[in-house]
C-alpha cells in the first residue's frame, strides 16, 4: 500500500514465523532513534492509520510503521489468529531493530504494546498510545456481545466481513458512526486506503478474529505490572472506550502513567482525525521525557 504513504517513504520487508511483514520508513537516514507506529486491528486497518502523523517525526527519529500480519500489505496466513501470535510478532519486529524503541499504538493494538513491554521492558524505552484497550477492561467482555457471537459462526463470518467491511459503503459508515467524531473529515482518500487493505486476500481471516473478540483482554489485569513510562492519549468522543474509562486505567498505574488532556472533537481514531493535536502530544511526550519519569 506504497501508494498511501507520504512523499519521502519506502516500503521495506522483514521476516516472521508467520511471513513477510512490510513496513514504511524514510528512505534517508537511519541512525536517529526508531519511532515505532502501530496500527489497529479492525477491518481495513494498515500502516495508512498513522500516515498524517509519522511524516512530521522524520527528521528527528527512524521511523518504522509496519503493516502488521494480516493487514495491509503483509503476509495474510490462513488461520485463527490469537494474542500470542500478535505479541510474538511485535517481538520479532522490536529485536530486528535492535535498540529499545519508543511505540506509539491505537486501540487494542495498545493494549497489546503493555503486555509486550511488561514482558520484555528491556526493549521498549516508552509507550506513547492512544486509547488503549482490551475490549475486556473490567470484566466489560466485547467477546459476549451479539455481533462477536455471529462472527463465529461458520458462513455468517465470511457474508459479516463482505457486508460489513470490505466495501466501500460499509466502510464509510462505520467510520462515520464509530470511528470519527466528525465524519466531515473522513475523505475519499481514507476510504480508499481502508477499502484496499480489507479487500486483500484473506484480509478476512485476522479482521474476524477482531470481531469475534479471540484477542480481547482484561487490560486492567496488567497495567499494575507495566513498568515502562507511558502516556495516554484520548479523543474526547471516543465511542468504543471513553475517557473516563481510560482515566480508570491509568489510575492502577499512575507512577508509570500519564493521562494526557482528551483531544476535543476526536474520536478513538485521534491520529486519523485530529493529526495536528496527536502530532503535538506526541511531540511533547518525546521532548518532556526525562523530567517526567
Amino acid at each position: 500500500m506504497l501508494q498511501f504513504q507520504p512523499p519521502g517513504f519506502g516500503q521495506r520487508v522483514i521476516p516472521t514465523r508467520l511471513g513477510v511483514m512490510a513496513y514504511y520508513t524514510p528512505v534517508a537516514d537511519e541512525t536517529a532513534p526508531p519511532l515505532v507506529f502501530l496500527h489497529s486491528l479492525g477491518g481495513g486497518s494498515s500502516a495508512y492509520e498513522w500516515s498524517k502523523v509519522y511524516p512530521a517525526f522524520a527528521t528527528t527519529h527512524r521511523v518504522i510503521a509496519p503493516d502488521l500480519i494480516g493487514w495491509g500489505q503483509s503476509t495474510h496466513p490462513v488461520q485463527d489468529y490469537q494474542v500470542e501470535d500478535y505479541l510474538d510478532i511485535l517481538t520479532a519486529l522490536l529485536r530486528w531493530i535492535g535498540q529499545p524503541v519508543t511505540i506509539a499504538a491505537a486501540s487494542l493494538t495498545a493494549g497489546l504494546t503493555i503486555r509486550l513491554a511488561i514482558q520484555h521492558p528491556e526493549l521498549v524505552h516508552q509507550l506513547f498510545l492512544v486509547a488503549p484497550a482490551g475490549y475486556a477492561d473490567f470484566g466489560a467482555d466485547y467477546g459476549r456481545n451479539l455481533s462477536a457471537k455471529l462472527a463465529g459462526i461458520p458462513g455468517i463470518d465470511r457474508l459479516i466481513y463482505q457486508l460489513g467491511a470490505a466495501n466501500e459503503w460499509a466502510i464509510q459508515t462505520f467510520m462515520s458512526q464509530f470511528l470519527f467524531a466528525d465524519p466531515a473529515r473522513i475523505t475519499p482518500e481514507m476510504i480508499a486506503a481502508y477499502l484496499t487493505s480489507a479487500q486483500q486476500s484473506n484480509a478476512e481471516y485476522a479482521a474476524l478474529a477482531s470481531l469475534r473478540g479471540d484477542l480481547c483482554f482484561d487490560l486492567a489485569l496488567y497495567l499494575p505490572q507495566l513498568q515502562v513510562p507511558t502516556t495516554f492519549a484520548w479523543g474526547a468522543k471516543s465511542r468504543f472506550s471513553s475517557v473516563a474509562i481510560g482515566q480508570r486505567l491509568a489510575s492502577l498505574n499512575p507512577q508509570m502513567i500519564r493521562f494526557l488532556p482528551a483531544i476535543p472533537e476526536a474520536g478513538v481514531l485521534a491520529h486519523l482525525e485530529q493529526p495536528a493535536a496527536v502530532i503535538a502530544q506526541l511531540r511533547q511526550t518525546l521532548d518532556s521525557f526525562d523530567g517526567l519519569f
